[in-house]
């Protein structure tokens, strides 16, 4: 872990940042606490002496709860067969051909029976060599059970987005502003997005951790790689909410409740950093003040976490 001092930033996408969201918006001034963080994002051989040690059964690996899934399903939702609700997890499978509507996710994620974080690229891949490829296919449940064995915790959005900036204030990326110096520090897509990756950055999926410069705090891959867990739920008015004050915000933790009017029947918790899927003509998501929201439940062939701990949790574990 490296240790990231406390101070005063501004949250939200910055004036120039041409490709920010409105739910990036409007800035608002934050005030956080020192605390440490996970140089990279936690690894498969670091998940699997957790597994080791606590025999933790994963959400993509436990048993499929259909009346769970009919609930954020619109009512009368047909009940697949039984061979199809198999414990796996979601997929991403380039398309043939170019896609009009990139809005439309069902073409590229498809449900993988099987996979999960030891199969992460379908059922009969493996984590062996990639024994330093960050964990994937992890919902919020087992990164919060990870932390929990661990003896820490996911960051808040705040914390998260304040460690990824680096200490460099107002600027797009961690790096600066210049998006020409993307493939040398970034994992990401780059060509035809979900059609064909040139891999200009040396990957087409994953890649080790440390594979990428860090930014001036000493996180690789704080951008691109694999999307990050954050603590806080998803809210659309939460930004405003906090700059309607005009005051500094002391370590917010988040929303009370999640609300997204794109998506109101789930309840769902922030991702953070984009993932090697990201490109320019998608999310860019590789942008420090890029936020998605995510259902907890769900586990993805591009989502990891990375841990955080106070000075307490560090003396409490030794």
């Amino acid at each position: 872990m490296v240790w990231i001092p406390g101070g005063v930033y501004e949250q939200g996408a910055s004036k120039n940042d041409k490709m920010a969201l409105p739910h990036e918006k409007p800035k608002h001034n934050v005030r956080i606490d020192g605390f440490y963080m996970d140089i990279t994002e936690v690894t498969n051989a670091q998940f699997l002496k957790f597994i080791e040690a606590t025999n933790y059964i994963t959400t993509a690996e436990q048993p499929i709860d259909w009346s769970l899934i009919a609930s954020q399903l619109p009512a009368g939702t047909p009940k697949p067969h039984d061979s199809i609700l198999q414990p796996g997890s979601l997929l991403f499978k380039k398309t043939k051909t170019s896609v009009p509507n990139l809005y439309d996710f069902s073409q590229w994620w498809k449900w993988s029976i099987g996979t999960n974080w030891t199969q992460p690229n379908g059922k009969g891949s493996s984590i062996i060599g990639k024994e330093n490829h960050p964990v994937v296919h992890v919902s919020f449940e087992d990164a919060q059970a990870y932390c929990k064995w661990a003896g820490r915790r996911l960051p808040t959005e705040a914390e998260w987005e304040y460690a990824a900036r680096g200490g460099k204030k107002n600027k797009i990326y961690f790096w600066g502003d210049f998006v020409e110096n993307l493939s040398s520090n970034v994992n990401s897509w780059e060509g035809e997005f979900p059609v064909s990756n040139s891999q200009a950055d040396g990957f087409e999926k994953s890649a080790p951790v440390k594979t990428f410069p860090p930014n001036d705090f000493g996180l690789h891959e704080i951008s691109g790689n694999v999307w990050e867990w954050t603590s806080d739920w998803y809210n659309v008015n939460y930004y405003a909410t906090l700059a309607s004050n005009g005051e500094v915000s002391n370590n917010p933790k988040g929303a009370n409740s999640a609300y997204n009017p794109n998506n109101p029947q789930i309840s769902e918790k922030i991702i953070r950093g984009g993932s090697f899927l990201c490109n320019a003509s998608y999310c860019a998501s590789y942008r420090v003040s890029s936020r998605m929201a995510t259902d907890p439940n769900t586990s993805l062939e591009h989502l990891g976490f990375r841990t955080v701990a106070t000075p307490k949790m560090i003396n409490t574990k030794n």
